[in-house]
Order: structure tokens, then sequence, then C-alpha cells
């Protein structure tokens, strides 16, 4: 089997009004989609062309099957060829798909099924699809919400006859579930005008796409970087993309590599991606590989850490990778995806700065002692999209101040489906979203800091969690990246700041000594007295993105779940 080619020589077009409209030009390319198994062999080649034919006569199965037009439909996001072309049916047909997440790989099937009824229920769906392994588990899930029973889609019925019906701009396109959301899901249904927007700022303005470029991922489908920045921008661009399994990146990371070095010039991935492959790669032979074409390295889903980043470059500098390949980026679901990104070529733009004052006033300024932290810079904010920085009182704070961001523009949701008290909670009249997350502007680029609502009040300093737990990390020899949760506990008479460290042994002495570790270089390094409580390897919860999901892991904390946590 061949994958489809790149095709450098091929008209680039960009800016659609809907995504059909994109996949009806995509295929006249001879560009496509790849997939891949979990070793990294080559499953299926789909050419736009074969994307959108079969696509069409699956919209017209649907629609046979009972279900109409503006109906809503979960799809389990597998990386596999039906997930692809139930999507693309679903835009055709006028239904709304929303994507939902595969199981986690140590959940049980219970805590699963419940997780797929909480986001069932939040999309309103009248049907749901996944592999024809999960069936039985979305029979439970659609049975207590009282959804007909899912099939496989080899068991709808023949096409329907007559139009498909006609897709206009403002109609919805998917329903995007917040990461993280899983207890009270939120999701933003994103229009075709918004995806178009996004889609087009990101490859147009942002990735600067080029004929030859092609696109490599093993992000979950279900998140939106994995889903609008490697399927729907790609095919939006007319480029060819290779997609494997995230289960096959976590089982051998190396292969993400392998398949950059077959002619991948643009890929992304959280931090800790980078950190796996430099990890793996102490022990593997990389001489084979060749990433001198690697030209977009993007960091996204996260944020930005220079530290494994650094040695991600380092480690793979001989074998042609530039670390000026590095772009950050910030974004979310409820902005369909990207708001900034750095310019190209430069690398990572980073800058330490003084802890202490930025805790103290929120001012930020070159560190001049021993807390320093580095910062990485995401960038402008995209064309067509504005991003402002505004205190307590909702006053716009001058470059060099953090605060929480406010951002406006065409990529932006128009609610949350049907939850208008969360939509009233974060989005004004004037279209200017809330984003919860703090940063500062300098010289026009955009900084994120964190999370406000993680922020940790001590003794009035403005405590950033992100600072604790990347210290041990750092410090502590034995731990390794998204080891470690920071958090603040109500106290009295004073909050306490609870340090949950994920312990791989069952040596008394070892832990004891890993808690003792921890707790003296937060002491140290920042002045803060901690309580250190050790949890099981991979106990931790996270995020549909792979980052650690801070909030929920304080919840089981406060919920007495790490208590019965036996030592890995």
């Amino acid at each position: 089997m061949t994958p489809t080619p790149t095709a450098p020589d091929r008209e680039l077009r960009l800016g659609f009004p809907t995504l059909v409209e994109a996949l009806e030009f995509a295929a006249t390319r001879p560009t496509g989609v790849n997939l891949y198994d979990l070793r990294g062999k080559l499953a299926l080649a789909l050419p736009y062309a074969t994307l959108r034919d079969e696509a069409q006569v699956l919209a017209r199965r649907l629609l046979a099957s009972g279900l109409a037009a503006g109906d809503r439909v979960g799809l389990v996001a597998d990386t596999d060829a039906d997930f692809v072309r139930l999507f693309f049916a679903c835009q055709y047909a006028g239904l709304i798909p929303a994507p939902l997440p595969l199981p986690a790989p140590l959940a049980g099937r219970q805590a699963y099924i419940e997780q797929l009824g909480r986001l069932l229920g939040s999309a309103g769906a009248a049907a749901v699809f996944g592999p024809a392994s999960l069936l039985p588990w979305l029979a439970e899930a659609a049975a207590a919400l009282a959804m007909r029973a899912p099939i496989g889609i080899d068991d709808l019925p023949p096409p329907a006859a007559g139009e498909l019906p006609a897709i206009a701009p403002d109609a919805p396109c998917y329903v995007q579930f917040s990461s993280g959301s899983t207890r009270n899901p939120t999701g933003v249904l994103v229009t075709h005008r918004a995806l178009m927007a996004n889609a087009l700022a990101i490859t147009r303005d942002g990735l600067q796409v080029r004929p030859q470029d092609r696109a490599v991922s093993w992000l979950p489908l279900y998140h939106d970087m994995g889903l609008i920045g490697f399927l729907l921008s790609p095919l939006a661009s007319q480029m060819t993309v290779d997609l494997m399994p995230t289960a096959a990146f976590v089982r051998r990371p190396l292969i993400w590599l392998d398949l950059m070095t077959r002619g991948g010039t643009i890929s992304y991935s959280p931090s800790f991606g980078y950190e796996l492959c430099a990890r793996r790669a102490d022990t593997a032979d990389i001489s084979g590989y060749d990433l001198s074409g690697w030209r977009i390295a993007g960091s996204g889903g996260d944020m930005v850490r220079p530290g494994p980043l650094r040695a991600f470059a380092e480690r793979f500098a001989g074998v042609g990778f530039s670390d000026r390949a590095f772009v950050a980026s910030y974004g979310m679901a409820e902005a369909t995806l990207a708001l900034t990104m750095a310019p190209l070529g430069q690398g990572l733009q980073a800058a330490a700065v003084d802890v202490a004052r930025m805790e103290a006033d929120g001012l930020v300024r070159p560190a001049s002692g021993r807390r320093a932290r580095e910062f990485v810079s995401c960038g402008p904010v995209l064309p067509g999209h504005e991003l402002e920085v505004r205190g307590a009182a909702g006053e716009r704070l001058p470059e060099g101040q953090v605060g929480r961001i406010f951002v406006r523009g065409p990529s932006i949701m128009t609610g949350y489906l049907n939850q208008p008290e969360a939509t009233a909670a974060v989005l004004d009249a004037g279209g200017w979203l809330d984003t919860g997350d703090l940063g500062f502007l300098e010289g026009g680029a955009f900084t994120p800091t964190g999370r406000a609502k993680d922020l940790i009040l001590l003794n009035g300093r403005n405590i950033w969690p992100q600072d604790l737990e990347w210290t041990a990390e750092a410090e502590v020899e034995r731990l390794r990246s998204g080891d470690v949760a920071a958090f603040a506990v109500e106290g009295d008479p004073e909050d306490e700041v609870v340090v949950l460290v994920q312990s791989r042994s069952s040596d008394p002495a070892v832990r004891e000594a890993l808690a003792a570790d921890v707790a003296a270089v937060l002491r140290s390094r920042h002045a803060v007295e901690a309580r250190v409580e050790l949890v099981g390897a991979h106990a931790l919860p996270q995020t549909s993105s792979g980052k650690l999901s801070r909030s929920k892991a304080r919840a089981l904390y406060l919920a007495g779940a790490f208590r019965s946590v036996e030592p890995a």
C-alpha cells in the first residue's frame, strides 16, 4: 500500500465558507489522510477524493437510519477510518458530531460508561457510534439515557435517495468538549464559520503552509489540537496528514519521529511528548532518523516547558533537528483552537522573570536573584482576533503586567451547548471571552502564566502551582514531568499547600526520602511549607490532551481517593 503523496506542485488554496466546501476542493488534489497502526505500519491511505465519495454515501445511510439534519451524534474518536468517514458524513448530512474519548488506559469499564453518559447527555445526542469492540459499552451508556441502541457502521441501512442538505456557514459543525470536562461536561458548539476562520488563521498566518508541507500527528482526535490542528486544518489547506494512534505513541514514541523522517514538516505536541521521545532515545539507535525537514515543531496543549524542549533539541540535533523549528502556541476549545502563535524560524523565546516581584504585585521584571522562572512567549494574537490583559476591576493593563486574559474574534464560540448560565459567565455582549487564564503582553506578544482558578494565595503572595511542580520535577532526581500536582486547601487558621507526588517505589525508606526531598526543595526555592503526599504511579488524573488535571487531583484528594492508592 502506498501512502497518499505530499504533492509539492499542487495549487494551494486557503479560505472556504464551510468544511464541506473545503473537502470538495481538497478532493480535486491527490493528497489525503494516511492512517497508521499501533506498530507504525500504514493501515489505510485515504485520498480526499475517496473520503468525499465515501462520506457522501455514508451521509445518506445515516439519514436512512432515521437521523435528521440538526441531530447531534456521538462519535468515539478512535484514530481510524470509521471515525474520519463518519465525521465528514455528518457534515454532508447536516448532523452535528460530538467527538468522544476512548477509554483511559487504566480506567475501568464502569467509569468509562459513566463518562460517556455524561458527555452524551450534555450533547443531547440522538445516536452514538464507535469501534465494534466498544459497542456493548456504548449500548449501556445509551440505555441509561433512553437513546436507541448503537449499531456498527456496517449495519446502517442502504443510502436514502434525494438531495443532501445545503450547509450554510453559520450552521453548527461539531461539538467540542472543553479539556478536562468529565464530571460536568461543557460542550462548545462550533460553527462552520468559526472553524474555517480559525483554520485560515492557522494555515495562512500561523503555519504559513506551503504546497510541500506534510503534517504528522499522534494527538487524540477527540481533543481540539488533534481534531482541528491535524485533521480539519490540513484538509482545509489540501495537505496530506499522517495520523498514528495516541496509544502507539505512548508505547513507542519514536514512531512519531520515524513518520517525520518519511517527509513530515509540521507536527505539534505538548511538552511531555518531546520529553518522552528524548528519554526513549537514550536507549535507542536514532542514527536512522532524519529530522532536517521538520520546519514547525509546535508546542501547545499545556504550559510550554522550555527545559524538555531544549533537551529534545539537543538529543536530536545530530539527526538534523533544529531548535529554531519550535513554535509555541496558545489556544482553547472556546476559540475553536488557536489564538496566538510565535513567529516561525525563531525557536523558543523565553525570558527569566523575577518570581518574587510577580507574586507580590504582578509586575514582570527580569530575574535578579535566585527565585527566577522562565516563561515562554506564545507570540502575537492571530490576525482578525483581539487579546487584552485585564485587572481585577476589568481595567486594561499595560504591557509587563500579569492579568486575566480576554479574547475576541471570528473563531470565538457563540456559547456553550445548552448552558446559558455558563455562557453568560465567560462571554459578554461585546463578544469578549474570559479565558480564565493569566498572562502578560510584552512587545505585542502574549505569554501565558497559568490558570486563574489554580493560583495559590499564601500570605499575600500569588503562587503559581506550576512553579512548585516544575521545581520539584527538575530538582528531585527521581521525579519526571507530570509527577507532581500542587494546589491549595482551605485550612484553619490559614490555607495549606498540598503537593501530590507520584512514587514508583514501594520501599518505605525511598518513599520517605522522596517526600522529604520535595518538601525541602520547595521550602528552599519558594519559601513554601507544603504537605507532601505520595500517590501511586499514574495516579494523578490527566485531561483529554494528556496534561495534568490539577482541579481533578484536588477534588480526588479532598474526597480521600488517594488514601487507598497503593504504591507502585
